[in-house]
């Protein structure tokens, strides 16, 4: 016989929930590897934002360049936080992409206002790159001892926002002893 679809409804805390919910079983974050999650989920939602900014306003020599390798940026960057908060919702925490809490929790400096240089642009953003990064690197080993998966995914994100810095980067550089 088939299973029964329909559940009894209970209100907890103002949502509706049903007898169905909560009935996955599983490894279940901690409160510090879901706040170290969403540190990260904060500083990544806060990079696309910041690349769309950038994206926006970015004026200058090589602009199109530019202005191309930043969507590459904030469509992975995108991607990344929506892997981290799914796997969040996996581990039975609560991703919290609130633009306040992105706003307040944020290790990213604030992107200037206005038009910005290319160049001023290529500096700006590796900048958060690399500061993203480092809030990862900041969280690794805790995630690793506790989750080995999620650090899987934070090995993933690191290698490819570390590519982005360094061919972002490479618009600024001269050539090495030269």
């Amino acid at each position: 016989m088939a299973e029964n679809t329909k559940t009894k409804s209970t209100t907890t805390r103002g949502s509706k929930t049903t007898r169905r919910q909560g009935a996955e079983r599983g490894f279940t974050a901690s409160k510090e590897l879901a706040a170290n999650l969403q540190v990260v989920l904060v500083d990544l939602l806060e990079l696309a934002l910041q690349g769309k900014q950038a994206h926006w306003n970015v004026v200058g020599q090589n602009f199109r360049d530019t202005h191309r390798q930043l969507d590459e940026i904030i469509d992975a960057a995108r991607e990344f936080s929506d892997t981290v908060a799914e796997r969040m919702r996996a581990l039975h925490a609560v991703p919290d992409g609130r633009s306040a809490t992105i706003a307040a929790k944020t290790s990213l400096p604030e992107f200037p206002a206005g038009e910005v240089s290319t160049s001023e642009t290529i500096d700006l953003v590796t900048e958060r790159l690399d500061a993203t990064v480092a809030t990862m690197r900041g969280v690794h080993d805790d995630v690793d001892e506790e989750d080995p998966t999620s650090a899987d995914i934070l090995h993933a994100v690191i290698e490819k926002l570390e590519q982005f810095a360094w061919m972002v980067s490479a618009e600024n550089r001269s050539l090495a002893g030269r």
